[in-house]
């Protein structure tokens, strides 16, 4: 293993020092004088400002070309300024939406929550449940859980007792 790494240090040392700026005929690479880099970097990039528009994937189109700069933008009119995209007024996202695409212009909601959770399972919209005893609860249309709590009389005994399944304690000695 270690073998390896030596040469491919080895490698990374000697293949470009192989390469020189002499190496590399410029005429294989036409390109306007006032699109090449400095002279100090040896790279070539075109400028497209003024002559075209680039999408997110590199892709070149022309000037008054329609086209899409990305898969969730929207459409966009190449000028000489860039793009120029439209931006229309998209719907709102339900708040009850749970998945959205961003597969065009607008966002899309894919799924709407119409259930409701509570303490780990899911009621539908409207159950009636009881979690305990002396709980009742309901599952709203705003997806929320609204719960009432048992209110108990005092029991008029000494020992009042509690029974299970029973909400309220019962005097069982009188």
């Amino acid at each position: 293993m270690a073998l390896h790494i030596h040469e491919a240090w080895i490698l990374l040392f000697v293949i470009p020092a192989l390469v020189t700026p002499a190496a590399i005929n410029h005429e294989d690479y036409p390109a306007d004088e006032g699109d090449q880099a400095s002279s100090n970097d040896n790279l070539i990039f075109d400028d497209y400002r003024g002559k075209g528009c680039v999408d997110d994937s590199g892709f070149v189109y022309k000037l008054g070309e329609r086209f899409f700069p990305g898969h969730s933008n929207c459409p966009c009119v190449c000028t000489e300024d860039g793009p120029v995209c439209d931006q229309p007024e998209c719907p709102k996202i339900h708040p009850k939406c749970t998945k959205v695409e961003h597969n065009g212009c607008c966002p899309e909601c894919k799924e709407v929550k119409n259930f409701c959770e509570y303490h780990g399972k899911n009621y539908k919209i409207l159950e009636e449940f009881k979690p305990s005893p002396c709980e009742w609860c309901r599952c709203e249309p705003s997806n929320e859980v609204h719960c009432v709590v048992a209110d108990c009389a005092v029991p008029e005994c000494v020992n009042p007792v509690y029974e299970p399944e029973q909400c309220c304690p019962v005097c069982k000695n009188g």
